[in-house]
């Protein structure tokens, strides 16, 4: 998935590794020289996704590999980080859906200097330092949730998928009492991760700013609006639908009404919700 975007025009290059019988093994040592060569490179954005187990104990963190017995004979998430924080990557995303996953980027105190995150670096993790990570018909919860917002479920309005994004459809998704998710950055702004079809074309998102002048004001309807009534006006309608359209995606409300149809019927109003708002100033200061 993360190779392509939805358009299906190249994202990602992928080493994609597997352990999942005797003969396909991923050891400590193969593990940790693919990270070092995927953090040495000056790109624009280094990726590592992690689905496995993880260990802790009082010195730290430890990404389980093939051949572990004890757990702290993994690989340690301390020496994880010190590749990340030396990257020259611009963007250095970390994704880890394993128990006790939160750990990674908590340094012990003897090595406090090593505590901060490098600019640009991203953390997503499936549960929190003290807890585990739940597994669903074989498969990690968090990785399904993660796939789910990758597939679309996380994009904005503009087909833009982000790790902020993709941590609220996660966090969203998960009770009260179920494993919580954590997520830890320190980036000036969010790098795209996948960009898939947008809920509306850009040339119709922006006629918002089109249909209202100001974000605070209502937009008036009337019967001529609506397609049924007995004497529809063509232009009326052709922005009516489009006014449907945003209501569908949150942008729009109609006021003093239930529905955009009863709203029109009755001639009442329509307005900007606090999304709708947003978009609108992006919009207006050429944002998007």
């Amino acid at each position: 998935m993360l190779d392509r975007h939805g358009n299906r025009t190249k994202n990602f290059d992928i080493n994609f590794k597997v352990s999942s019988c005797a003969d396909e093994v991923i050891e400590k040592k193969s593990l940790k020289n693919d990270i070092e060569k995927l953090f040495k490179d000056d790109n624009d954005i280094a990726l590592f996704y992690f689905s496995g187990h993880g260990y802790i104990d009082t010195t730290g963190g430890y990404l389980i590999t093939s051949e572990c017995k004890n757990g702290d004979d993994g690989l340690s998430m301390n020496d994880l980080l010190i590749f990340v924080n030396n990257s020259k990557a611009k963007n250095k995303i970390i994704i880890l859906d394993c128990c006790h996953s939160g750990e990674f980027g908590n340094i012990k105190q003897s090595n406090a200097d090593n505590a901060l995150l490098s600019e640009g670096t991203t953390i997503l993790t499936a549960s929190g330092k003290d807890e585990y990570a739940a597994e669903n018909n074989g498969s990690g919860l968090f990785t399904r949730l993660f796939v789910d917002a990758m597939n679309g479920s996380a994009s904005d309005l503009v087909g833009n998928i982000t790790p902020g994004s993709i941590y609220s459809h996660i966090d969203q998704s998960l009770g009260a009492w179920e494993q919580r998710p954590i997520f830890k950055t320190y980036v000036k702004t969010f790098t795209t991760l996948r960009k898939v079809p947008p809920p509306i074309s850009l040339s119709n998102l922006k006629k918002l700013v089109e249909l209202f002048h100001t974000k605070e004001k209502n937009f008036k309807l009337d019967p001529s609006f609506e397609p049924e009534s007995k004497n529809p006006i063509n232009e009326n309608v052709a922005k009516f639908k489009l006014l449907q359209k945003y209501n569908r995606i949150n942008l729009v409300v109609p006021v003093g009404a239930k529905h955009m149809y009863f709203a029109a019927i009755k001639s009442k109003s329509c307005k900007l919700t606090i999304l709708g708002k947003y978009y609108w100033n992006l919009i207006k200061n050429e944002k998007i």
